[in-house]
């Protein structure tokens, strides 16, 4: 683990040989949500020393529809994420989507993630690297996994060294996604640390309803595999009920359902690191 992430979770205690999470709700739907959420993984994560990161997008602004939920208001969300962040005693991270959101969120959070079809953007890559914040880079639908060192590069073009790469599928016709794990090790020669997000690399995007499909009954296949192929680190939207999350409920893995999963990878982490 680089110095930034050891620096990143001084204030947890964990197996240093562990995967680290990034996990939370898509969205900050309410204080009471983030909350709830975020006390359920911080315990689970306690338990089985993995480091964590708490994650709510504070705005949605990919999405396919005009009538599709964005968020609660910017400074709402914010707010609540990093109180909830402090609360636990967890980092936190959100997405931004331009220039002016680096501005406004970076204060809030301890990670700055590009979203993936953003993620050739250079003067959002630059804007967030001179931040000196730890800049989560989601690879791109329509990009290899050799392709995002230049992401890498941009924002080390700043000073900045702080740098994680996220695999999240690759498109795969007009309305699928299929994750091609070769993306991991090539991501890793970039330097950085790589992180596999479980939940959005199972979307079904672009559906005539207006609304992402997706295969959550698959997210402990995607995250297996994962570790098996050297992933440093996972990213898992989770939350009680996803049939009535406000976005992306169609993809991600119930509350109730995460400890059990979280046990089998961190057996097949040290079976690995072993």
């Amino acid at each position: 683990m680089p110095q930034f992430l050891d620096d990143l979770f001084k204030d947890q205690t964990y197996d240093k040989q562990n995967f680290f999470l990034i996990a939370g709700p898509c969205a900050v739907e309410s204080e009471e949500m983030v909350f709830r959420i975020g006390e359920a993984v911080s315990k689970i994560c306690k338990k089985l020393e993995i480091p964590l990161i708490l994650k709510a997008s504070y705005r949605k602004a990919n999405r396919t529809s005009a009538n599709s939920f964005t968020g609660m208001g910017d400074q709402f969300g914010l707010d609540i994420l990093q109180k909830a962040g402090a609360h636990y005693g967890l980092p936190t991270t959100t997405d931004i989507h331009s220039e002016k959101d680096v501005e406004m969120a970076a204060p809030f959070v301890d990670i700055l993630q590009i979203p993936a079809f953003l993620c050739r953007q250079t003067e959002l890559l630059l804007a967030a690297g001179q931040t000196g914040k730890i800049v989560n880079v989601k690879k791109g639908q329509f990009l290899s996994g050799e392709s995002m060192r230049f992401a890498a590069d941009k924002v080390r073009s700043t000073g900045n060294e702080k740098i994680l790469l996220t695999e999240r599928g690759t498109t795969f016709g007009y309305q699928d996604l299929v994750v091609d794990y070769r993306n991991i090790p090539w991501m890793q020669e970039s330097g950085a640390p790589v992180v596999m997000d479980c939940t959005h690399s199972l979307q079904q995007p672009n559906q005539t309803s207006g609304v992402t499909g997706g295969n959550p009954q698959l997210i402990g296949t995607i995250a297996k595999a994962a570790i098996a192929a050297g992933a440093d680190g996972l990213f898992i939207e989770t939350h009680p009920d996803p049939s009535c999350a406000l976005s992306d409920g169609a993809n991600m893995l119930k509350l109730g359902l995460l400890e059990a999963l979280l046990v089998q990878l961190v057996k097949i982490r040290k079976a690995i690191v072993h």
